[in-house]
């Protein structure tokens, strides 16, 4: 059914629409970083003040909150993601005894909002002495990531194709081999959507590095953000910068990733 002059016109208004009312904010954001920090620095005549960013990274101490950010979410995409397609798989293609209560298990951790366990989980964490480390910043992400990440691999493996399954078992093929030569590779649209994801998540997430590093020890990019913000309540160009600077790494890590990921969330929602 082919789509006339008006109805395309009327969908490239839409879409130009919601796109300014998306990059609008951005675009202020930006205008703010790139000018100047006073009045007499505006005086100077310059448009654009790219030392804003470099005042905002060594003020901030953004080197070190990153390099916290990168190892916390390294460590929750490795794991939660190669857990998920081990669940996922398991749970997508094998009949074993509980099977179904171990995937509503899985929904379950889904559901539930961080909100409602972070106090008893921070008592948990510090009673075996990982309050102010990384790993009690990462476990908890990890189990949230790998709730989602079993729910999503699973409907991708249930989609798989039982013909191409049984086939390489009847060729010798253990369910490892299935798992990782035949399914995996077929299905990097869908883990690299789940690897975007959970990396944003993660670099997202504020109210678990907040609660579990209540020294400040284990500080991430967005939560060293907020601190920045109390510290520089006028400076709105370093402020600017600096949401600038934490929001980069997701940003360059989609653009890497787009073609997948819009792959990925197609496939998804055609499966579903």
């Amino acid at each position: 059914m082919k789509t006339s002059a008006l109805e395309r016109g009327a969908n490239y208004v839409i879409l130009i629409v919601f796109a300014l009312i998306v990059l609008g904010p951005v675009g202020v954001i930006f205008t703010l970083a790139v000018g100047p920090q006073s009045a007499s620095v505006a005086r100077e005549g310059r448009t654009f003040h790219w030392e804003n960013f470099v005042e905002a990274w060594e003020v901030g101490r953004f080197s070190q909150y990153m390099l916290t950010s990168v190892t916390v979410a390294l460590l929750v995409v490795v794991i939660a993601v190669s857990a998920s397609i081990l669940a996922g798989y398991a749970l997508g293609t094998m009949n074993f005894r509980g099977s179904t209560f171990f995937f509503y298990l899985f929904l379950l951790g889904i559901m539930v909002p961080t909100e409602a366990f972070i106090v008893p989980l921070y008592f948990d964490m510090r009673s075996i002495g990982l309050t102010n480390t990384v790993w009690g910043v990462a476990f908890p992400q990890i189990a949230m990531s790998i709730a989602f990440g079993t729910y999503w691999m699973r409907t991708y493996f249930r989609s798989s194709s039982r013909a191409m399954i049984e086939a390489a078992r009847l060729d010798g093929a253990g369910s490892m081999r299935v798992l990782w030569y035949i399914l995996v590779p077929i299905g990097r649209p869908a883990i690299l959507t789940l690897v975007l994801l959970t990396f944003m998540w993660t670099w997202n997430e504020f109210l678990i590095p907040l609660v579990m590093s209540p020294n400040g020890s284990v500080r991430t990019a967005p939560l060293g953000l907020a601190f920045f913000q109390g510290q520089y309540t006028q400076g709105t160009a370093l402020l600017a910068a600096g949401a600038i600077l934490v929001a980069l790494p997701v940003v360059v890590l989609y653009i890497f990733l787009q073609r997948h990921f819009i792959k990925g969330m197609l496939e998804g929602a055609v499966r579903e």
